[in-house]
């Protein structure tokens, strides 16, 4: 396999205590060459859907055969797999507990269970595989060794439930918060070619006994503190509000559900 330098992270730690800075120099003392890329180290502690998503909306602008190592692991010290999935483009690296489910597409991509320990670190403890197993796998990745070496290819994997939109008997779409974004803008589960292929048109958000009508261009076609919803740069729908947080206005946040009026 050709050597790839790029390894790209995204993990819970927080920046505070030395986790990050150890990984890194895990996979420096492997790999001298590799070359580390900070997605996120601010993912909400142990929140799987959020990291989901940031993974998601963050990775197609990698070039091709990045690496991305991702630790959010509530799990850690159990039974629960360490997997890659190998896609057309990428390999990705994490637990199996849904957080990659959200790249993984079943019809292209494969996935492999490591089970070699001879790509971990010696001595392994029970609360920190991502200095363990996690950062010494990437790191032997990105100097060419074929994940097909560390293990063995399995058909499962476990995925996010209940995050898919859908429409109800009052033929209202239901759907998700899945990120709530540094500036308070809530991101759903929702993109327009959900509309498209149902055959609707998108009217208005009820979301917290609050409505809001139509679908903006931009954060300015609305009045300074009012709310609107607008296609984000993910390309998913967005609740925002025009210089506010949507956030803290509707006290909504991951997993809040809210319902679409729709016109067909």
């Amino acid at each position: 396999m050709k050597e790839n330098y790029l390894i790209a992270m995204v993990t819970d730690f927080g920046l505070k205590d030395g986790f990050v800075g150890t990984m890194k120099g895990v996979i420096l003392g492997i790999n001298p060459s590799a070359k580390i890329v900070d997605i996120s180290h601010d993912i909400s502690p142990q929140n799987i859907m959020e990291a989901s998503y940031v993974l998601k909306s963050s990775s197609p602008y990698f070039p091709d055969g990045t690496i991305f190592l991702v630790v959010i692991d509530p799990g850690v010290g159990s039974a629960r797999k360490v997997i890659i999935i190998k896609t057309s483009r990428f390999l990705y690296l994490g637990p199996d507990n849904g957080v990659l489910s959200g790249i993984y597409n079943q019809k292209e991509d494969e996935i492999i269970e490591i089970t070699d320990k001879t790509y971990f670190l010696p001595e392994i403890s029970n609360t920190f595989h991502g200095r363990d197993i996690f950062a010494p796998v990437a790191a032997y990745l990105s100097t060419g060794i074929s994940p097909y070496l560390m293990g063995v290819k399995t058909g499962n994997i476990k995925t996010i439930n209940n995050i898919d939109p859908f429409i109800d008997a009052q033929n209202r779409v239901c759907g998700t918060i899945i990120y709530k974004d540094i500036f308070g803008n809530l991101i759903t589960n929702l993109r327009e070619d959900f509309f498209h292929k149902y055959g609707i048109d998108f009217k208005n958000i009820n979301i917290k006994d609050r409505i809001i009508n139509g679908l903006s261009n931009s954060y300015s076609e609305k009045s300074p503190g009012e709310l609107l919803a607008i296609k984000g740069s993910s390309g998913y729908i967005e609740i925002a509000i025009n210089q506010g947080n949507a956030g803290e206005l509707l006290q909504a946040g991951i997993g809040d559900r809210f319902t679409v009026n729709s016109e067909q």
